[in-house]
């Protein structure tokens, strides 16, 4: 009677073992999917759009009229013409705020929960300087939700990808010549180039602080590289 009774202690001990590792399991499964379910939403949507050879077109007015799209085509909306940033290649579209100081968190944490942010300091389009933007900080992973998803996609970008900034309802058309992973101490891009380049920057790899990604890129009616632009 004793060994029965062992035998159902035992069963049940390995039955509440069983049940807390599954619950462990499924605990580990959401944490991950409510952390980095933005990062993996935004790569599944771009794989998609790649597979599928979908693509976004930001359409300029012409003197003929608008650009056409083609069959796979979809067109971006700008969400700021007063001031704005357009990446067709990986859709990002989001406000730029303007003058915001990279070296205070108080100020600049609260402007990457809403979009994109200008560099103080740095020059705006059309001014022939180094226009700096960034967008997307966290010093962790559980903080990736908190911040704007615009730039998680940056690192797609390559020599010749089109980026449109707006400013003053006026669209400013850049190609991509440059992309580097630097670290976090460097702070050398923000200063003068003594020509326009636009410079965008975000945390690397996304939901850490441990490196910087950054991409720069000239204006269009400057020589481009053989890539076409998209």
């Amino acid at each position: 009677m004793s060994d029965q009774k062992n035998k159902q202690r035992v069963n049940k001990a390995k039955i509440a073992r069983t049940i807390l590792s599954w619950l462990l399991i499924g605990g580990g499964i959401t944490i991950l999917l409510l952390v980095f379910g933005p990062l993996a939403k935004q790569e599944i949507i771009f794989q998609y759009h790649q597979a599928t050879k979908k693509q976004y077109y930001y359409v300029e007015e012409t003197a003929n009229g608008k650009e056409e799209i083609p069959a796979k085509g979809q067109q971006i909306i700008p969400q700021s013409t007063d001031f704005g940033i357009v990446i067709p290649k990986i859709n990002a579209n989001a406000p730029v705020f303007a003058n915001v100081d990279p070296f205070k968190e108080g100020e600049f944490l609260p402007i990457l929960k809403k979009g994109v942010a200008h560099a103080k300091n740095t020059s705006f389009p059309g001014q022939g300087e180094n226009i700096y933007l960034f967008a997307h900080s966290a010093s962790g992973p559980l903080q990736i939700k908190q911040y704007n998803a615009v730039f998680y996609l940056l690192s797609k970008l390559e020599q010749g990808d089109r980026i449109i900034i707006f400013y003053k309802e006026k669209p400013y058309s850049y190609y991509v010549f440059e992309k580097k992973i630097i670290g976090p101490e460097k702070i050398n891009y923000l200063e003068k180039t003594g020509e326009e380049i636009l410079t965008l920057q975000t945390c690397y790899p996304a939901g850490t602080t441990l490196k910087r990604l950054i991409i720069k890129a000239k204006p269009e009616n400057t020589p481009a590289p053989a890539e076409i632009h998209r």
